[in-house]
């Protein structure tokens, strides 16, 4: 009997033992043909992660990291097949590369030598990354894939949603054995333009379709942020955070103070803002943010060249279609966290400038690092 028990106990333990894996997407899914161009999905891995990617519109499908107890969460919020993203009608942005002015420009419009220039206004009469193609709705080349690393390029040409210039964009996604997923930049320009790219995962690290993230602690680096309109322009203003729901100097539960009385988070519907970051424009990768999952014990750090991070708190989901999983992406069901130069920069001549000239090469890294605790 004692033998019979003790069998069962391993057997039990065994069990009990056993963590999730990776459930990786079916490539087939994914591969089609769009303006002539193939479209497929790529599988990347290093350290603890594995990621899928599509190149059209760069996007990142699905991340996989563990919990503290080592299992395995899909935590990118994305859709199950390529047919969603082309002809979407939920959240247009999902896992992708998106410029190549991110954010927005206020009326669709700006100057440049003296020269207005007309946008696509596809977000409440303003230009939101990028307009009607923007970097997401292209198919970009891939240049060379390895077990962990991909790299993109793609020709935006002189006109494209208004924008001047012809455009080269190599862009590097690496997963490392740190566990980092690395973003980098690198374009030039034939003409003067405008550029300000960034990367738009939107995370939960309890993982896509377990609820909201309003229990993610988040910290900032930053003293303070560009306060916007009802449109989310900017109104050229910088808002101290000290003593406001937009502090997150010392760590907060996004959801403890997303629903306070404060005019900027009526304006956002909650937190969809830019956060200046607290350092110095030098071009070194530093550590500017972090958001940590209490339940499943997963983190990640954000680090980046670039002066402002939006974060964006999914506002505007509202459950009312189904991720990749079929489950709802529920209403503040996702964090994106946004590394970039600040919103309506072309309109703003206070704000860090945007421009990138001829002979100039626009870099910009952003790095997610996961963790488990």
């Amino acid at each position: 009997m004692k033998v019979i028990f003790s069998f069962l106990a391993i057997i039990l333990a065994i069990s009990c033992s056993q963590t999730t894996k990776p459930t990786l997407l079916d490539k087939a899914n994914f591969e089609t043909t769009v303006d002539g161009k193939a479209v497929s999905l790529y599988t990347l891995e290093a350290g603890d992660l594995v990621m899928q990617v599509t190149n059209y519109g760069a996007r990142v499908v699905s991340l996989w990291t563990p919990d503290r107890n080592g299992n395995y969460a899909d935590v990118e919020i994305g859709y199950e097949n390529i047919d969603r993203y082309i002809n979407n009608t939920g959240e247009r942005y999902l896992g992708a590369v998106v410029g190549p002015v991110a954010n927005r420009i206020a009326n669709g419009k700006f100057s440049l030598d003296g020269k207005e220039y007309t946008l696509p206004q596809n977000n409440n009469g303003q230009t939101l990354h990028g307009g009607t193609l923007g970097v997401d709705r292209i198919v970009w080349e891939v240049v060379s894939c390895t077990d962990n690393e991909i790299v993109f390029s793609t020709l935006l040409p002189d006109g494209q949603d208004g924008f001047p210039a012809n455009r080269t964009i190599k862009m590097v996604y690496r997963l490392t054995e740190n566990n980092e997923f690395v973003v980098e930049y690198e374009a030039t320009t034939d003409a003067k333009t405008v550029l300000n790219l960034s990367h738009h995962s939107f995370f939960n690290l309890e993982g896509d379709g377990a609820g909201t993230i309003l229990d993610h602690i988040l910290t900032i680096n930053s003293k303070a942020i560009t306060p916007v309109n009802e449109f989310l322009i900017p109104t050229g203003e910088i808002m101290c955070v000290k003593d406001t729901p937009f502090d997150f100097n010392e760590p907060h539960a996004i959801g403890e103070r997303v629903n306070a009385d404060h005019p900027q988070l009526k304006a956002g519907a909650g937190y969809d803002h830019n956060w200046i970051i607290d350092r110095e424009d030098n071009g070194e990768v530093l550590k500017v943010a972090d958001v940590y999952s209490p339940k499943s014990g997963r983190g990640m750090e954000v680090l980046t060249d670039q002066v402002a991070l939006q974060f964006y708190c999914g506002n505007f989901f509202d459950g009312s279609y189904n991720n990749k999983f079929g489950k709802p992406i529920a209403y503040r069901g996702a964090i994106a966290l946004e590394t970039q130069r600040y919103p309506d920069a072309p309109n703003q001549p206070s704000f860090p400038s945007v421009v990138l000239e001829p002979g100039q090469v626009y870099k910009h890294t952003c790095i997610y690092k996961f963790y488990a605790k």
